[in-house]
């Protein structure tokens, strides 16, 4: 038997999504019936405590016989037990200076962490996430910054919403122009977003048609990271010759945002890439987007014009581009910016339901198949009060010297 523990959020603003849902729990039950879980009481979470007893699981403010602790944000110092396994999102692989004090705790309580964030297959591929949501919510919160801008429609706030169908319900209320809207990245969190547009029933079309012709109704067009970059020698190569090269490459976003009016950023974005587009390509009178909405939100960094994120309580700023300073959304210079980083937090339901599948799928077998697959392996950061070996580059940061 292994006893599992699904933790309190502590972290704030609070976050109300669980890794695992009263359901969720069931299913994990049903296919490992060696796996005990005990829930933590808590009054922020989505599931109630009463949702967690009426599946048949116990709920407790006493997890001291859990071995696996399963939370989603960071956990507090002061709460962190010694000698436990956890899984979090830590916020640390970066060398995030905000965490520093966070992972030489673990060290120093002898804890194994396991990061969702490095649980990847054997090629390095994420397995799971909170990708899907995050376009979903971003995609949707673009909508309700247009209609606020241009005093178009009225869209309420995705967190005042059950579920991704009310989301799309409220979406097929609205009108829009002819606009056209581009989407970087053919991700899970571009896959998301796309999930929205096709559910407002906006045209998906070609590259060359987005860039050729003009419509009587909104278009979209979902592009990959050759279609936005290309090599500086002018060369034709395959995406595995980007991410191997990228020094190599440079943006070719500029011929899509002198088509755009959107534009909603669901790229990932690596070391060395060229950005999309400068502080610099803002200014140009080609340069046509009217609003941005920046899911991946990388402050400074590949979208010139999201200067920092913003928060679910206060989603949209704006940005001049002649002064690269924020001014209000409403002012005729600005390009709106929604930038919104915890953006999964808005539909923590559907959320939580979606990473507790994956979670169910990947990582909790390994518990039960002697990690065969190797992803426990893979994801876990700290052992015996150290580093692993895949994490020694995190040393110098812990020591303080960088």
């Amino acid at each position: 038997m292994i006893k599992f523990g699904v933790i309190k959020e502590r972290k704030n603003p609070p976050d109300r999504r669980v890794v695992f849902s009263p359901e969720g729990l069931k299913k994990v039950k049903s296919k490992f019936p060696e796996a005990y879980f005990t829930v933590e009481s808590s009054d922020i979470r989505i599931f109630k405590d009463a949702a967690y007893k009426e599946a048949g699981f116990t709920v407790s403010d006493n997890l001291s016989d859990c071995d696996v602790k399963l939370g989603v944000k960071e956990v507090p110092i002061s709460d962190l037990v010694p000698g436990k396994k956890y899984f979090f999102f830590s916020h640390t692989i970066k060398k995030q200076p905000y965490n520093k004090d966070l992972l030489r705790a673990i060290l120093d309580k002898n804890i194994e962490l396991y990061d969702h964030e490095v649980i990847v297959n054997e090629k390095g591929f994420r397995l799971i996430g909170f990708g899907r949501y995050a376009g979903i919510v971003g995609a949707y919160n673009g909508f309700r910054a247009w209609g606020l801008k241009n005093d178009t429609f009225l869209l309420p706030k995705a967190e005042t919403l059950a579920d991704q169908k009310a989301l799309e319900l409220e979406l097929s209320k609205i009108e829009l122009p002819n606009i056209k809207i581009v989407l970087t990245g053919k991700g899970k969190v571009g896959g998301g977003a796309k999930e929205i547009l096709d559910a407002m029933n906006i045209h998906e079309v070609s590259v060359e048609d987005y860039l050729s012709k003009t419509f009587n109704h909104a278009v979209y067009v979902q592009i990959d990271v050759l279609d936005y970059n290309k090599r500086k020698d002018g060369l034709v190569k395959d995406k595995n010759d980007f991410y191997k090269n990228p020094q190599e490459y440079e943006s070719d976003f500029m011929r899509f945002a002198k088509m755009s009016d959107m534009y909603i950023a669901g790229h990932f974005f690596g070391d060395g890439a060229p950005f999309l587009f400068t502080r610099e390509d803002a200014k140009s009178v080609d340069f046509n987007i009217k609003l941005v909405a920046d899911v991946s939100c990388d402050i400074d960094g590949p979208v010139a014009s999201t200067l920092r994120a913003s928060t679910i309580t206060d989603p949209i700023y704006g940005y001049n581009p002649e002064t690269e300073t924020e001014i209000d959304y409403k002012d005729p210079k600005a390009i709106v910016v929604m930038a919104v980083d915890n953006l999964p937090c808005e539909l923590p339901k559907d959320a939580s339901e979606g990473f507790g599948e994956m979670f169910l799928e990947y990582v909790i077998p390994a518990f039960f198949n002697n990690d065969k697959d190797g992803v426990l392996e893979r994801a876990r950061m700290t052992k015996g009060g150290k580093l692993t070996k895949r994490f020694s580059y995190l040393q110098d940061y812990v020591d303080g010297k960088e």
